[in-house]
């Protein structure tokens, strides 16, 4: 289920929220529902400009267990802070989310000159991706290292829009400091751009002696939930 609250195509400075949930192996999957359906409720909270959350579609590289996704978008830090805190947030992290998961992770960071929809469209594909960089790299290292994220779609166009930056919460980011997120039209899309494995590689090889490890995960942008939720 997701929902989406504002589209725009002109470039902005956005505010990036993923969290990774690992729902207990033997949660009853109405349990699963009720927490995807009050999470995807919080889009009415009005500092949220985008909200969509699911079960991932897979993992291609994690150490981690991940199940499920909570993607947000904000146009500032503070609309993110207001919304932590908000009793709404807190009440449905506390009764619905907590109970049935054994693991979370959360990374946020600012995406600079954000271009397209704001709220990818339902059947949109994402590769989502977090880098843990080695230690005692520089700011030159990271810049090097965000900019061949941000290079991608020049070497892969059918990718519509990257969002990429620094993880500027690192209490909940189980080290990782880099996010980024690649929007494609759909599932063909990503699969077409996986085909191409010396293209991936040759970027991959840009920046891979400055990583230290990865996080792949792949997540479609389910449809609009039914006006009854």
């Amino acid at each position: 289920m997701s929902t989406t609250t504002a589209t725009t195509t002109t470039p902005q400075q956005i505010i990036e929220h993923i969290v990774l949930f690992k729902v207990k192996s033997d949660t009853d999957p109405s349990k699963t529902d009720s927490m995807i359906t009050h999470l995807s409720s919080l889009s009415s909270l009005d500092q949220i400009v985008h909200l969509s959350s699911g079960p991932l579609l897979r993992t291609k590289s994690s150490p981690f267990p991940f199940t499920h996704l909570l993607h947000t978008r904000y146009k500032s830090k503070q609309d993110l802070d207001a919304y932590s805190t908000h009793p709404s947030h807190v009440a449905v992290v506390t009764n619905y989310v907590k109970p049935i998961c054994d693991d979370i992770m959360a990374v946020d960071w600012v995406a600079n000159d954000l271009s397209g929809p704001v709220a990818p469209p339902p059947g949109s594909a994402m590769r989502v991706t977090f880098l843990k960089l080695k230690e005692g790299l520089g700011e030159n290292e990271k810049a090097r290292v965000l900019d061949v994220i941000g290079g991608i779609k020049g070497a892969f166009p059918v990718i519509d829009q990257i969002s990429c930056g620094e993880n500027f919460s690192m209490g909940r980011a189980k080290g990782f400091s880099i996010g980024s997120i690649a929007v494609l039209p759909g599932l063909s899309e990503l699969e077409a751009m996986d085909s191409d494995s010396e293209r991936a590689n040759l970027e991959k090889d840009k920046a891979r002696d400055l990583i230290e490890s990865v996080i792949v995960l792949d997540y479609v942008v389910p449809q609009q939930p039914s006006a009854s939720l």
